[in-house]
């Protein structure tokens, strides 16, 4: 990003109080005791991306022109600037099981993505994330988080290595910034691509054979959470064995301008294996049942909390396999994360499964049967035991596979230990309830396939 301050006359006549956009500049003006516009204080030359930020335009991702006219009910969701589909259909039966019994095309492009490539790259990497990014093989892909000072989760996403000085980072939100202020005095070269790469998600238990229909090169030698180059209908790609499901499933990255292309190829391959466009509603009830979490969903920036207990570190969301206490060296975090392993955590992510049979109960007492959301439910219901509440679910969901109701819920300790029966707020005819459950292991589903 370039940016620039000059000065300009002062005899333009404009309204007060008023930034100007024209052809990339942003002209901010003061007004004189008239109400004429008397100077201009500065202005700045901005990028594209910065560009639509300022416009407040939400964006439209490469896959746009399928999307839009595959989306019956244009149901459209807000995801890092750009517009997703919701559902295709208008209920989400279909795209949920082509998830979990066939193949689902996902549109995933507005995942932030950066190429970070230089002799301290990896440095940068270590410095950043709890993994130990020197152990990560080229063709690789890791899942992690990064922490601020406090041992508290920023974001998470994944780190692919394309080679011994070259990665790409994604990420849920912007996070360049934090990058380039923790590379200072680094040798590293930083290239936002979210809008330059588009990226499909292809889940499901036929994925695999999709691919080995349309791909150049065989995909049936790719391991779990690993990284290859081939073609895709003519078009170069990328391919990750990596999802958002907890499914077999893949990731397939290629320039924007390539996304159509590799879109119809996909969907041409998939046919006779059932594939379906599937919209972030259906994903958001399939996540669940993998136990994954979501940012702004299931936990809060560090740096966009307000206060300390919005707070969760790695530890309390259950990703303690991800820090690397024994990598040498700093790393952003380390020392609180260090305090945290040995005290233990006072939090901590867990699965709980309701009892149907008490939930019946509660509704048959008004003469109802059970009411359960057609989506998964974010948002905070309160978790009690002993009629004290010791807790919260953040996203709670039906699963049509499993014919449970489950939730992904922080339980304060004691009270997260596996088999502790807990009691969840539900809203029968207008008034709070509690249905009885327990607190189970994570994740609540996870077929033989999805790493084989």
């Amino acid at each position: 990003m370039v940016v620039s301050q000059k000065n300009a006359a002062s005899n333009s006549r404009l309204l007060a109080n008023t930034a100007v956009y024209t052809d990339g500049i942003i002209i901010i003006y003061e007004i004189d005791s008239n109400g004429l516009a008397c100077s201009i204080r500065n202005s700045f030359l901005l990028s594209k991306l910065v560009k639509d930020t300022f416009m407040l335009q939400l964006k439209n991702t490469p896959f746009h022109k399928r999307t839009s006219a595959l989306c019956q009910p244009q149901n459209w969701r807000k995801w890092a600037g750009h517009f997703v589909v919701g559902s295709y259909e208008h209920t989400l039966e279909r795209e949920y099981w082509a998830i979990r019994n066939a193949v689902a095309l996902i549109d995933v492009a507005p995942l932030m993505k950066y190429s970070i490539r230089g002799p301290d790259a990896e440095r940068l990497l270590n410095r950043v994330t709890t993994r130990n990014i020197s152990k990560l093989r080229v063709g690789q892909v890791y899942y992690t988080g990064w922490c601020d000072d406090d041992g508290k989760m920023i974001d998470d996403g994944t780190v692919a290595r394309f080679d011994e000085t070259s990665f790409r980072l994604t990420a849920a939100e912007p996070n360049l910034r934090w990058l380039m202020m923790n590379a200072v005095g680094l040798d590293v070269q930083f290239e936002d691509q979210t809008e330059s790469v588009a990226s499909l998600s292809l889940q499901g238990p036929n994925s695999r054979s999709v691919l080995t229909r349309v791909c150049e090169s065989s995909v049936e030698g790719l391991k779990y959470f690993n990284l290859m180059k081939n073609r895709l209908g003519g078009v170069d790609v990328e391919i990750s064995r990596t999802g958002y499901t907890g499914d077999l499933g893949y990731e397939i990255w290629m320039d924007a301008k390539d996304g159509i292309k590799v879109w119809d190829a996909l969907v041409e391959a998939g046919h006779d294996y059932g594939i379906l466009p599937v919209g972030i509603l259906a994903l958001d009830m399939a996540r669940v049942e993998a136990g994954l979490f979501m940012l702004d969903v299931d936990y809060t920036s560090a740096g966009h909390a307000w206060i300390e207990l919005q707070k969760s570190s790695p530890f309390e969301l259950g990703l303690g396999w991800s820090v690397a206490l024994d990598k040498p060296g700093y790393f952003v975090g380390r020392r609180a994360l260090e305090r945290e392993k040995q005290e233990g955590s006072q939090w901590k992510l867990v699965g709980v499964e309701i009892d149907w049979v008490a939930m019946e109960k509660l509704y048959a007492e008004v003469g109802l049967p059970p009411q359960i959301p057609g989506t998964a439910v974010r948002g905070s219901l309160p978790i009690m035991s002993n009629n004290v509440q010791v807790g919260y679910a953040s996203t709670a969901t039906w699963s049509p596979l499993l014919k449970k109701y489950v939730a992904l819920a922080h339980l304060q300790k004691p009270h997260h230990n596996l088999d502790a029966d807990v009691q969840m707020e539900i809203t029968v005819n207008h008034q709070r309830k509690y249905a009885a459950g327990k607190v189970v292991k994570l994740p609540f589903y996870e077929p033989a396939w999805k790493k084989k």
